[in-house]
């Protein structure tokens, strides 16, 4: 192998993220030669990182099939009652965002507040790939207040009837409070039937968190911290997003 390329999984040949970030010609007015050395090896560390997420995002698309889905999940959105089979409408793929807003809560999660504000105005665009559903556990006319109180325009917005799936797919705490979710589904044709089963579903937690940080997830699913991450103060250890300020 040449030592300009590299070999990457599932891609052709790659020159080394340093030779790009070399090649970049990126300068900015009256940046020092020590800012444009620092910036040059950051650059090849962005590069690294996107090949990285690619390589992540075609792995997930490579899993086996996941279990199937099998209850008959029931829910109400703001045109009725559904079955779980329902929120596909005429897609084959369906994300569901599990959101911390059930009965017991005066207001619901601002952490999933911010996440939810942030894709509502995505909502049309997501719906030409995927089915898109936000699950709570909350009356369906309690989301809908919030919904007009928020100014959403999109979010397809369901309530977890009996908030049996909110159990099963870990949408709940071991001590019955909400937890929020982030899964995905795909219906498919097998055989004499189409079989509906869960693709994947976000795993990490607190367990699985490193010492100092946030015990988010990956991907990161909220712009709000995409922001962040690129300003000098970071998104930081002690700052959450609030309802109202």
């Amino acid at each position: 192998m040449s030592s300009s390329t590299l070999k990457v999984a599932g891609h052709s040949s790659l020159k080394p993220a340093a030779e790009l970030a070399r090649a970049s010609g990126m300068r900015f007015p009256n940046e020092s030669a020590e800012y444009r050395r620092a910036r040059e090896a950051l650059l090849a560390e962005e590069i690294e990182l996107r090949r990285h997420i690619e390589r992540v995002a075609a792995q997930r698309r490579a899993l086996p099939p996941g279990g199937e889905v099998k209850k008959n999940y029931a829910f109400e959105g703001e045109s009725g009652k559904t079955s779980f089979a329902g929120l596909f409408g005429d897609k084959d793929t369906l994300v569901v965002y599990s959101y911390m807003y059930g009965p017991q809560r005066e207001r619901p999660c601002p952490m999933c507040t911010s996440l939810l504000s942030a894709w509502d105005g995505e909502v049309p665009d997501i719906a030409q790939r995927v089915a898109l559903a936000i699950v709570a556990r909350s009356p369906i006319a309690r989301l809908v207040a919030f919904k007009r109180e928020r100014g959403w325009h999109h979010l397809p917005l369901y309530s977890d009837i009996s908030g049996e799936f909110s159990r099963d797919y870990h949408a709940l705490t071991t001590d019955g409070g909400d937890d929020a979710a982030f899964n995905v589904f795909t219906r498919r044709q097998e055989g004499n039937g189409v079989t509906i089963r869960h693709f994947w579903g976000g795993e990490m937690n607190g367990a699985s968190a490193d010492p100092g940080q946030d015990p988010r997830g990956a991907p990161d699913l909220m712009p709000l911290w995409t922001i962040l991450d690129v300003t000098p103060e970071g998104r930081g250890a002690d700052w959450y997003p609030k309802l109202n300020y």
